[in-house]
């Protein structure tokens, strides 16, 4: 997901209709968010984006190596399945035998099958891992989706507003991809509330990390009790923020 100033203040009204007139497309098949006026993912690159961000940022794959049971990645916002297409990938490149990856994602507004399809197709790299979400991917997508795609990696998106998706879920997360639409767009999702509930969920020695970098965000997350660290951001961004669950 690419970011505007994330300091910068626009009007945060959300449309109460979640149907495809939230979605546009600029630039052919860049999707672009009209309920949060921001594009989905990075315009540079954003499959590198989410290696340098939320992989790199969690020490993965390098803490899968240690797996033995299940690894629960959270995400707050599923968007175009872009991170989870390309951590499923890394995945099943290093897994370990008998480990699972349970990737569970919060989103408001669920893509089409044909959306999703047409915002992962500039993307030959992870070209299995979309065809495989898209013949899975229901008609109407709603509630809780849940997608057994290969014999270690199952896949839930905990559909609607994430505080109430957080706060019901009954695990405990290894790690967190906090991808909201930029703060200065969607303030809600970067909340002190929407932290403490993360960190409420996470295990002890569990990680973070997020593209944002704003000064509110930084302070909601050491006040919800993550130890946190700036670290150099993707494509030319100053920093971006990750941590740990001490």
């Amino acid at each position: 997901m690419t970011h505007p100033d994330e300091n910068t203040p626009v009007n945060n009204t959300q449309p109460q209709d979640s149907s495809a007139t939230t979605l546009d497309w600029r630039e052919g098949d860049m999707p672009y968010s009209l309920a949060f006026g921001d594009h989905f993912y990075c315009q540079t690159d954003g499959r590198l984006e989410c290696g340098h961000v939320f992989l790199a940022g969690n020490d993965l794959p390098d803490r899968w190596q240690a797996a033995t049971g299940i690894f629960r990645i959270g995400e707050l916002g599923f968007g175009t399945a872009l991170n989870f297409c390309e951590t499923w990938r890394q995945w099943k490149q290093t897994r370990p035998a008998g480990a699972k990856l349970h990737f569970i994602s919060f989103e408001l507004y669920p893509m089409k099958a044909d959306e999703i399809d047409r915002a992962l197709s500039r993307w030959p790299e992870v070209d299995a891992e979309r065809q495989a979400l898209i013949k899975l991917w229901p008609n109407n997508p709603q509630g809780q989706i849940t997608l057994q795609l290969d014999e270690q990696t199952i896949l839930t998106v905990v559909c609607g507003v994430a505080f109430d998706g957080i706060q019901a879920s009954p695990d405990l997360f290894d790690a967190w991809y906090l991808d909201g639409f930029a703060p200065s767009r969607n303030p809600d999702m970067w909340s002190l509330e929407i932290m403490t509930a993360l960190f409420d969920k996470t295990v002890q020695g569990g990680s973070f990390a997020t593209y944002a970098a704003a000064g509110f965000v930084r302070r909601n997350l050491i006040a919800a009790g993550f130890t946190v660290e700036r670290r150099k951001g993707f494509a030319g961004k100053r920093e971006m923020l990750c941590g740990t669950k001490s």
